[in-house]
């Protein structure tokens, strides 16, 4: 029997240095994702670093084959980005857009298994794979021509908040970090709230966008 590939991706997420809070549910919803041709092309922060970079590109054929179903025919409003920091690690994730208010959001999702094959069943540990979900994180992003600002939550600054009586999001603690299980509806909810508050969109990204 086939398994399902969409199901059987970490929940560990390493962007920008910083350990992002995931959520079990995307961000996302039809009628609010948007494509915005400048997101493409190869960002990076540090002009004069030319190892690290985020290229966001058009989601291809093949990836579209292992997108949710939620995306099954929205695959032309999904970028791909292959990211690569300062120290050559890689990660390869879907991106979504989306635009809640006047607020500009992403939804990043890993696009591949923690092994980096895309298929479980050709994966050297196939049994593991079945204690593997896929889970998203979110960050708030504005552009402006070249340059992109983006704001990464950050686990340890948002617990705080979580852990008030009562918390603004339904959430568990596994191994002491904060996974949201709150449904897309009440996520979007939260993040229009405290879009503008620094203990959910703790730490920003200046990106250039390199010609």
């Amino acid at each position: 029997m086939r398994t399902k590939k969409a199901l059987f991706y970490g929940l560990a997420i390493l962007l920008g240095g910083c350990v992002p809070v995931v959520s079990l549910q995307p961000l996302f919803t039809k009628n609010t994702l948007i494509f915005d041709e400048q997101l493409l092309g190869t960002w990076v922060e540090n002009p004069s670093d030319t190892r690290s970079a985020w290229v966001f590109t058009r989601l291809d054929s093949n990836g579209a084959d292992t997108l949710p179903r939620a995306l099954s025919d929205s695959a032309d409003k999904v970028y791909h980005l292959s990211l690569t920091d300062p120290e050559g690690r890689k990660g390869s994730f879907c991106v979504c857009l989306v635009r809640l208010g006047n607020n500009v959001f992403m939804d990043v999702f890993p696009d591949v298994l923690p092994s980096g094959l895309d298929d479980p069943e050709k994966a050297e540990l196939f049994y593991n794979a079945f204690f593997l979900v896929r889970a998203h994180m979110f960050a708030k992003v504005s552009l402006s021509g070249n340059r992109m600002s983006i704001w990464l939550t950050d686990d340890d600054k948002m617990k705080e908040l979580l852990e008030g009586r009562p918390s603004p999001i339904a959430f568990e603690s596994v191994e002491d970090r904060p996974i949201l299980t709150a449904s897309t509806k009440d996520l979007q909810a939260f993040v229009s709230k405290y879009a503008n508050d620094d203990r959910v969109f703790a730490n920003e990204i200046i990106l250039e966008r390199r010609p």
